[in-house]
């Protein structure tokens, strides 16, 4: 195998990166009785919330401090986790859909009472105690613990209750600011068929609860109660599918990665049951490989082969240790001709180049070599997304390395993924992007503001590497003195194969025309 080049300088050592505090938090899957079976309610977050804007989400929130004395305090509830989960829960459907649990199943909130709530959530509990605002913990029950998966700096451990109201009032919007702006019923297959077609976009651990609830109802014979109460007596956690999009399911391996970063995604491409393609499998530690071996094994307990495996570039966080994947799984390997001078030689491997594609479970993929970041680096899409490797990320930045990388052929692949209008993009590290187009703007708005700052120091009779990075990176003092010096070569080099400028011995100059 041929070396693997990092994109990191070197120098520059990576800073141990402490794991991020898990929070609680809790969701309300909150069902009535529907003409197909029970419905849930889904609440569809405005285009604004900085998570997960424009999807379809269930009532709930963060648990707070006074939400633990609550717990601690009111006779209805246990004081502990479960208790203060509750709490949130009760506070949080009291401000985003009006509601309470009373005596006699869901009621509307007194709109001055939720003006209250709504305005400092300590407020519930004082209307709880004084008997202005029932709450009744009779029928709620949880029916899932999930985990955020380690993919962002902030985490969550939901849990997620189940309350069924016959015939629960009509849940309304606050009179002021909301997160949500719509609200809407669905049966669970309903739902799932929804996001299948591309028709709602749900949050991960919903997806995976939704096909829970699918298959308890089926045992139960569509009794709600039954299905939930069973699901209740061993809520399931722990490690579950992570289903980015319909056919898409990320698995966040740890690797030695640029921070806040710690992990790869590697994405598995198909339907259960069909061919699967697997993108990146990053694993190189013990941990990773045996996750990503949990994964394949439980594709293939359901009917599935992987067919190929695709590497967006050869930039060693995306390259695992292929030996051992072998014998996890072996498949041939699809790649362009530069990640392949990376991988060792084999029959059945294909070369990638622009424009081609593949189907998989009816879905077909385009390849599309989007270099800049590295030689050869891909991307793939189709109409549900774009795996973006590479190119952006909600969390951090992306480096173009001087060594390999070409700062003007990155700014035009940037341009033609926000040009395709992509519906979400699921990049190599991080969460998913749920507004490509804002981030890819921001992406070139920063990278050429970045570019004309360097040129301008040049112009300004700046000369030397490291003053020519103090210049064109004073908005960000706290950047890493290897990384800034790093970056700016990269824009000197584009100015100079643009002929903008020209280096003479250790020293930047205008070029003379």
């Amino acid at each position: 195998m041929g070396s693997l080049m990092s994109e990191v300088p070197e120098g520059f050592v990576m800073p141990e990166m402490a794991d991020p505090r898990i929070r609680p938090s809790a969701s309300l899957v909150i069902t009535r009785d529907g003409d197909e079976g029970a419905e849930i309610l889904f609440c569809h977050r405005v285009s604004q919330m900085p998570s997960f804007p424009d999807f379809w989400a269930f009532p709930g929130g963060g648990v707070t401090r006074f939400d633990r004395i609550a717990a601690n305090e009111l006779p209805q509830l246990s004081a502990d986790e479960d208790g203060a989960a509750l709490a949130a829960l009760m506070r949080e459907i009291v401000e985003e859909v009006g509601w309470t649990n009373s005596e006699n199943g869901i009621v509307f909130v007194d709109e001055n009472v939720r003006d209250e709530v709504i305005e400092n959530g300590e407020n519930w509990y004082p209307h709880v105690k004084r008997g202005s605002l029932s709450a009744n913990s009779n029928g709620f029950k949880i029916i899932s613990i999930r985990t955020t998966p380690p993919l962002a700096p902030m985490r969550f451990t939901n849990r997620f209750f189940h309350l069924h109201d016959s015939n629960p009032p009509e849940p309304k919007l606050p009179s002021g600011r909301s997160e949500f702006d719509e609200f809407r019923w669905l049966t669970p297959m309903q739902a799932l068929d929804a996001w299948n077609n591309s028709e709602m976009r749900i949050p991960p651990p919903q997806i995976t609860l939704l096909r829970d609830m699918i298959a308890s109802l089926k045992k139960s014979g569509g009794d709600i109660e039954s299905a939930t109460s069973t699901m209740s007596e061993n809520p399931p956690c722990g490690e579950h599918r992570i289903e980015f999009a319909p056919s898409v399911e990320c698995i966040p391996l740890p690797t030695q990665t640029l921070p806040p970063a710690t992990h790869t995604n590697c994405y598995i491409i198909g339907d259960m049951g069909g061919d699967l393609v697997v993108v990146d499998p990053a694993a190189k530690s013990d941990d990773g490989l045996a996750y990503l071996e949990r994964r394949i094994r439980t594709a293939e307990s359901r009917g599935s082969k992987v067919i190929a495996t695709i590497f967006t570039h050869r930039h060693p966080d995306h390259i695992g240790d292929l030996a051992r994947i072998s014998e996890i799984y072996q498949a041939p390997i699809w790649a362009t001709s530069e990640t392949h001078t990376v991988i060792p030689t084999c029959d059945t491997d294909k070369v990638l180049k622009d424009g081609d594609t593949f189907t998989l479970s009816g879905r077909t993929w385009n390849v599309l070599e989007t270099p800049g970041h590295c030689p050869g680096h891909i991307c793939l899409s189709n109409e549900v997304g774009i795996i973006s490797g590479d190119m952006a990320v909600m969390v951090g930045t992306i480096l173009v390395p001087p060594s390999d990388g070409d700062m003007d052929k990155y700014l035009s692949s940037l341009e033609r993924l926000r040009d395709l209008k992509p519906p979400i993009l699921l990049p190599a590290h991080g969460p998913l992007s749920p507004v490509p187009e804002k981030l890819l703007n921001r992406y070139l708005t920063h990278r050429r503001a970045r570019h004309a700052r360097v040129l301008d120091a040049v112009k300004n009779g700046m000369s030397e590497i490291t003053q020519i990075a103090g210049y064109a990176y004073d908005d960000t003092p706290d950047a890493h003195p290897i990384l800034k010096i790093d970056q700016t070569l990269s824009h000197l080099l584009a100015h100079q194969r643009a002929g903008d400028i020209q280096q003479i011995d250790s020293e930047w100059k205008l070029a003379t025309r």
